[in-house]
């Protein structure tokens, strides 16, 4: 019986997955192996299904799951050793590649089905969905898989390969000066626990509208445990910015979210130095350190009011969405050399 592997990207609601195996079971196709992964705008969920000698066609599958709410929907042949349990894909192509490192290219097209793979130079970005840019020390692979666009899901198993394989503590950033658009510059670095007492000064220097945008409340300053979660690596990591006296005029947030291979963008910056270009410097280093540590995408949570930040990050390459709070909105800033795709128009069964 022919074997295939269909890929169809859903609206992430209850029921949903439900609505597409029945699709497949009207059509007599078995399912043999489900695999449900996050992209940028949604679900994907991958299933490896055989079909009886004259069941549905490729086409017939396609327009079934159209019916039943999937988009974006591709259907190819499959593989019989690609129902591998995925855990124990991954484990193996690990362990050969402490013995193996320069096969790096094709272990990583093995992981991902990947048709084409090779070494590049650090500065190659993907080219489109069919092409995915894995980090490596100073090279890249590119990964090429024409017609199963890569989710960001699969980018952040490929980066976790390399570094099961190739492990590498990502650095602490190191302090540096940036300049500021009226020519001050102002010193970063990452945040420590003799910063606390100014952390707090900060929020009390803030007005009621810079604190109320960047917490959705005009609270005075977090709690303690909330600040001391700032300098906890596992956390994420706080960058401080000291002004030419030595106080902070803002913190920067990379913390680390449940999705893989993604981490979630907050600022906030003293009302004194809004507008002098601070804010942009903080994010360009935020998204340097993300692509450093194999991300594939930052997010941030908005006030739909807040144009400042929109406008901001919507210049660095950000797509808005709206979220599931009315009045917040979110951004999301793909770092694998990919812009986030348009919100899918999404078939209502």
């Amino acid at each position: 019986m022919p074997l295939l592997r269909i890929r169809t990207e859903i609206d992430d609601r209850p029921g949903r997955l439900a609505l597409l195996t029945a699709a497949l079971a009207r059509r007599g196709a078995n399912i043999l192996g489900l695999s449900v992964q996050l992209d940028a705008e949604g679900v994907v969920d991958e299933f490896i299904v055989n079909v009886p000698p004259g069941g549905a066609d490729a086409e017939a599958l396609r327009r079934a799951l159209g019916e039943a709410g999937g988009v974006r929907t591709a259907v190819v042949p499959a593989r019989p050793h690609e129902l591998m349990d995925e855990p124990t894909r991954a484990l193996t192509l690990a362990a050969r590649l402490r013995a193996e490192p320069h096969a790096l290219p094709e272990a990583l097209a093995e992981l991902l089905r990947a048709a084409e793979a090779s070494w590049t130079h650090a500065g190659t970005d993907a080219g489109g969905p069919d092409e995915l840019t894995v980090p490596a020390g100073h090279r890249r692979v590119l990964l090429r898989r024409p017609g199963l666009p890569f989710t960001a899901t699969e980018a952040a198993r490929a980066d976790a390969l390399v570094r099961a394989a190739l492990p590498a503590t990502p650095p602490r950033p190191a302090s540096r000066r940036l300049p500021l658009n009226d020519g001050t510059h102002v010193l970063v670095r990452p945040i420590e626990p003799r910063d606390l007492d100014a952390v707090r000064a900060l929020h009390e220097r803030c007005s009621l509208d810079s604190r109320r945008m960047r917490y959705f409340s005009a609270k005075p300053c977090p709690p303690q445990r909330a600040l001391e979660l700032f300098c906890e690596p596992a956390h994420g990591l706080t960058l401080v910015a000291e002004g030419p006296d030595g106080s902070l005029l803002a913190l920067a947030h990379l913390i680390h979210v449940l999705d893989p291979g993604v981490a979630e963008l907050a600022f906030l910056v003293e009302d004194a130095w809004q507008g002098r270009g601070l804010g942009r410097a903080l994010a360009g280093l935020l998204l340097a350190v993300g692509r450093d540590r194999g991300l594939v995408e930052l997010r941030a949570t908005l006030l739909g009011e807040n144009t400042r930040m929109r406008r901001l990050l919507t210049s660095l390459g950000g797509r808005v969405r709206p979220s599931d709070e009315p009045g917040i909105l979110e951004v999301r800033l793909r770092l694998d050399g990919r812009p986030a795709p348009a919100p899918a128009r999404l078939t209502r069964p």
